[in-house]
């Protein structure tokens, strides 16, 4: 009895250590998100360009066809359109905010008073990664499913104006089995497949003092050219397109009756791919010179 009552006391006692430890990084993140609005600004605004787009292209075309079938494939093809929409401009932010994160505090000179705070370097430089990795994901992936449903939503009033059963159009573009598909997409590419982008991108302007653009893509661009001039060769810049595009060779999208089948295939193939695990040993190690980079950088 008396050692069960010390561990449940030594339990009690450490939850507020945990929480304690925790709450620098939860204002961090909170930090960035009211110093960078664009985070989420970006994907609502292009989701409104979808579904205004969505409301004057396809739902007039859709009136305008007088067959049912060719109305309701119609309405469906705007949903992978916004999709990609959203997600290109999440990538697009993630970029752009890894290139001035730890840069803009060393520029406007902000760093001297987040400095003077009892906050570790690790905890910043976390909280600044944990945006392209979870917070942009997590927006993206709600502002995506919410445009879709809106879409369908919009579509099912259309064909009901019509007499035509609208069961077909939520059974072929099932909302569950799209965001299933665009829950696994986000985890393996935009989180685990981009992540030595990300980081690259972190421990660049941790380090430049000015145009973090031109620093981040000078190297590879460079090691491109000597590559083709003294060997003849383009391997570095096929990796690069590799890295870029993705894998597309496992990332493949959930639809057809074998979903869940081919979804559990490609994760397979994905994770024992030499190219995961590369990439995460460089983002491991960017991120931990892009820490201590700014333990020991000065303002601009």
């Amino acid at each position: 009895m008396n050692r069960q009552g010390n561990g449940m006391h030594d339990a009690v006692a450490a939850a507020p250590a945990v929480a304690a430890a925790t709450r620098p990084l939860y204002w961090s993140v909170r930090r960035e998100l009211w110093e960078y609005r664009s985070i989420y600004l970006a994907p609502l605004i292009l989701a409104g360009v979808a579904l205004l787009g969505f409301l004057i292209a396809s739902i007039g075309r859709a009136l305008t066809t007088s067959d049912l079938v060719q109305r309701r494939t119609v309405l469906e093809e705007p949903l992978s359109f916004a999709t990609a929409l959203i997600l290109g401009a999440a990538f697009v932010v993630g970029m752009i905010y890894c290139m001035e994160a730890l840069h803009a505090e060393r520029r406007d000179r902000s760093i001297l008073f987040w400095k003077s705070l009892p906050v570790s370097d690790l905890t910043v430089v976390l909280s600044k990664a944990s945006i392209p990795f979870i917070v942009l994901p997590v927006v993206s992936f709600a502002i995506t499913v919410a445009t879709q449903f809106i879409m369908l939503v919009l579509g099912t009033l259309v064909l009901a104006g019509s007499s035509m059963d609208v069961s077909a159009l939520w059974a072929h573009a099932s909302l569950f089995r799209e965001s299933m598909g665009l829950l696994y997409h986000l985890v393996t590419v935009h989180i685990l497949w981009y992540a030595p982008i990300y980081t690259w991108m972190l421990l660049i302007s941790a380090w430049a003092r000015r145009a973090t653009f031109l620093w981040v893509a000078l190297p590879p661009a460079a090691l491109c050219i000597i590559e083709r001039f003294v060997f003849r060769t383009h391997h570095i810049l096929a990796l690069l397109e590799y890295r870029f595009s993705g894998p597309k060779e496992f990332d493949m999208s959930m639809s057809g009756d074998a979903a869940g089948h081919m979804v559990h295939s490609n994760l397979v193939g994905f994770l024992i791919s030499p190219g995961l695990w590369i990439g995460l040993l460089l983002a491991v190690a960017f991120l931990a010179a892009a820490v201590r980079l700014r333990r020991c950088q000065g303002p601009i």
